[in-house]
């Protein structure tokens, strides 16, 4: 296979075809759909097929676009790699030397002799069918060169012309992961992060698609940087009809200088194929994900975060209560949230004194966390280390730990600047306070915050930029606390949905999807977050009846109808839970437990019903011999009774029972009779359960109910 000039990679439906023909860097001529066994005279039958003409007043050569597209080659839209060593080797143009393959893994190395530069290129396709791509460039010039100043690395994957229209999205605090539509048009589509984490606002996937695309049918490629600092991510069409998507770590200024035998990596980039829409596209990330030696595969347990139910009022006897009451309700793991640590009365002081409060726990954290653990339930902490309040004795005394620029610091955000790991002392101070109270409460669980953007994140004494420096020190710590404590979870929280990728979550066991857990804005929230991410890594809560961050009402079966499709949990004041309501979320607790390991599982599926008030998802189990849908009521409905509703993802030729699911079985409506089916349930093929579907019920605005469907 080594000095084949084609390769072609297979896994899970999805083909990756590559020549590596000259002595350039490898071209993508298929990417998307499984195309069989194909022979090398098949295969470069098929590149030839897909050669251009050289058009008018076009260069002279047909332009080949690499995997990272080069200026020097003709391309003429974003360059792949761009950067200058004093002004000079602006353009690269590199010379493949060696090329390995080993199974699905492809490493080409390439040098260009003049700019002094080494590129090393590894693509892969995993056994879910993405494609992942990684860069490390090196300079080779003689130490008394000048450095290489390295602005930005894309990695990029070409669509087909068919894919006319693009989905990413957009969003902000307590509205993360919006999705916003529009034509892909001639030019460049571009959405880059500054914020130096990846925001509320991400992209998340870049997707590209045929017109018309949903989560069952239409074609569809995707695209995921995974890294949690600046980023940039664009879709691209030239007037010569070339479209790709690409994406990369968005470096600022003066960030990456390469000196002699020094290296820059960049983070992994990952496409992702759809052949029947994005629910397909969606399950190869999670397959993915799921096969991950360290994807969390114990239970996830039912959480019981106190935020919500005492914000910064930290007394001990209501924390008990709230721990017996939560304990009763079936809670699994308690999570004392922010307040706990010195001087933290509120939102202005205290950050980076991690040390617990001796006026508000004179005995420290122990009397809680023995009571939470003599009730069988584990005991989790809240912290964010990487900001610092100025009103602290960290701050005060290391005022140079702080990330800023010259002699200004940046504007506070929740009153807080951002804590510079860049630092060595810094980075050690903070792993050893963790280190420590890890250690002293036997904790298994950290919720990991990271509350503000990072604006003018300089480094000091010489003020270059520091966000790349700061999301690798992150990594680092992250990775020597789960060393040092192999059995501590964490949870990837920032503003709640503001650090969503991959990179995080290569150290993580979850995110925090939202701060807001008002159950509608959650259903738009998790149905867009799961493009990439699988149920179980969602924290999803159940707050109180009004929730604390919109003011709107809903009943216990919303709220915990949709807390179910993901890492089940509340977040309530539960003393002000009256017995009926506790023994209802007794059993939305008792059903998460017996169905997590289903939903945390199953291939998850939405469908794309006309009506735009009414939404259904559930999961599928992976034998397909059972499902769990929500039919859920997001706004009045033009048209009532609603119609028929498709149940997807089952196996078309078995035969299922389909019934309501309690205690999700609860209808409330303006209906004067009963739905025929409701009661006794209906035997149908998976075939005419996807194709035709069963009657939705009548239901007020923001409600759902569940219905199961078993194989018989």
């Amino acid at each position: 296979m080594r000095d084949e000039p084609f390769l072609h990679l297979r896994s899970a439906g999805t083909s990756l075809v590559l020549d590596r023909s000259g002595s350039g860097l490898p071209r993508v001529v298929h990417w998307g759909e499984d195309l069989g066994e194909l022979s090398q005279d098949a295969l470069a039958a098929l590149a030839l097929a897909t050669v251009p003409q050289i058009a008018s007043n076009n260069v002279d050569v047909v332009v080949p676009v690499g995997l990272l597209p080069e200026h020097s080659a003709g391309w003429l839209g974003t360059p792949g790699l761009t950067g200058h060593r004093a002004g000079a080797d602006f353009s690269t143009a590199f010379t493949v030397t060696s090329f390995h393959v080993a199974g699905r893994t492809v490493t080409a190395v390439a040098e260009d002799v003049t700019a002094e530069l080494e590129l090393r290129l590894e693509v892969e396709l995993t056994d879910s069918g993405l494609v992942g791509q990684r860069a490390t460039v090196t300079s080779r010039a003689a130490a008394e060169a000048a450095p290489f100043t390295l602005s930005g690395v894309l990695l990029t994957l070409p669509v087909p012309e068919r894919a006319t229209e693009l989905l990413d999205m957009t969003g902000r605090h307590l509205r993360e992961r919006t999705p916003q539509r529009h034509a892909f048009t001639i030019g460049t589509h571009l959405r880059e992060n500054r914020k130096g984490r990846t925001g509320t606002d991400a992209a998340t996937v870049h997707v590209a698609g045929e017109p018309g695309f949903g989560f069952r049918a239409g074609e569809v490629w995707g695209l995921h940087v995974a890294w949690s600092g600046n980023h940039r991510s664009l879709a691209e069409r030239t007037h010569a009809g070339e479209a790709l998507l690409g994406g990369g770590e968005l470096l600022l200024a003066g960030e990456i200088a390469l000196g002699s035998g020094e290296s820059y990596t960049t983070p992994w980039v990952y496409g992702s194929y759809g052949r029947r829409g994005l629910d397909e596209l969606a399950g190869r990330f999670h397959g993915h994900l799921r096969a991950r030696a360290g994807h969390p595969h114990t239970p996830r347990p039912v959480t019981l975060n106190v935020w919500e139910a005492v914000y910064f009022n930290h007394d001990l006897g209501k924390l008990k209560e709230l721990a017996d009451i939560a304990a009763e309700v079936g809670a699994e793991r308690f999570v004392l949230d922010d307040g706990w640590f010195r001087g933290r009365r509120d939102d202005h002081a205290g950050l980076g004194d991690w040390y617990v409060d001796e006026g508000v726990w004179p005995d420290g954290l122990h009397p809680l966390a023995e009571h939470v653990r003599g009730l069988g339930v584990e005991f989790g902490l809240w912290v964010e280390p990487e900001m610092v309040n100025p009103n602290s004795d960290l701050a005060r005394s290391h005022p140079e730990w702080i990330l800023a620029t010259g002699d200004r610091l940046p504007p506070e955000s929740r009153h807080q600047q951002v804590l510079d790991l860049g630092h060595p002392e810094a980075y050690a101070y903070i792993l050893e306070r963790l280190d420590a109270i890890v250690s002293e409460y036997s904790l298994t669980y950290l919720k990991w915050d990271h509350n503000r953007d990072l604006v003018e994140a300089g480094h000091s004494p010489t003020g270059q930029a520091g966000v790349h420096a700061q999301t690798a020190a992150v990594y680092r710590l992250l990775d020597e606390l789960r060393a040092r404590h192999p059995g501590l979870e964490i949870e990837s929280c920032s503003s709640g949905g503001g650090r969503v990728d991959l990179g995080i979550l290569e150290r993580t066991d979850r995110v925090w999807t939202s701060d807001c857990i008002d159950a509608l804005e959650r259903q738009q929230i998790q149905r867009w977050t799961g493009l990439l991410l699988p149920p179980e890594l969602m924290g999803s809560h159940v707050g109180a009846p009004e929730a604390h961050t919109t003011g709107r009402t809903h009943g216990l079966a919303f709220r915990a109808g949709t807390a179910l499709f993901g890492h089940f949990g509340m977040e309530w004041d539960l003393t002000r839970a009256g017995e009926e309501d506790r023994a209802a979320l007794r059993e939305w607790i008792d059903l998460y437990k017996e169905l997590r390991g289903l939903l945390h599982s199953g291939e998850v599926v939405r469908g794309d019903h006309p009506d735009p008030a009414l939404w259904v998802h559930g999961v599928v189990a992976q034998d397909r011999s059972r499902a769990v849908y929500a039919l859920v009521q997001v706004a009045t409905s033009v048209v009532s009774p609603p119609g028929r509703v498709r149940l997807p993802g089952l196996d078309p030729a078995a035969d299922y029972r389909v019934a309501p699911l309690a205690p999700g079985d609860r209808r409330r409506g303006p209906a004067s009779t009963a739905l025929a089916w409701w009661s006794e349930g209906v035997t149908l093929p998976g075939r005419a359960l996807d194709a035709v579907g069963v009657r939705a019920p009548v239901q007020f605005p923001e409600r759902l109910v569940l219905v199961e469907a078993v194989r018989v």
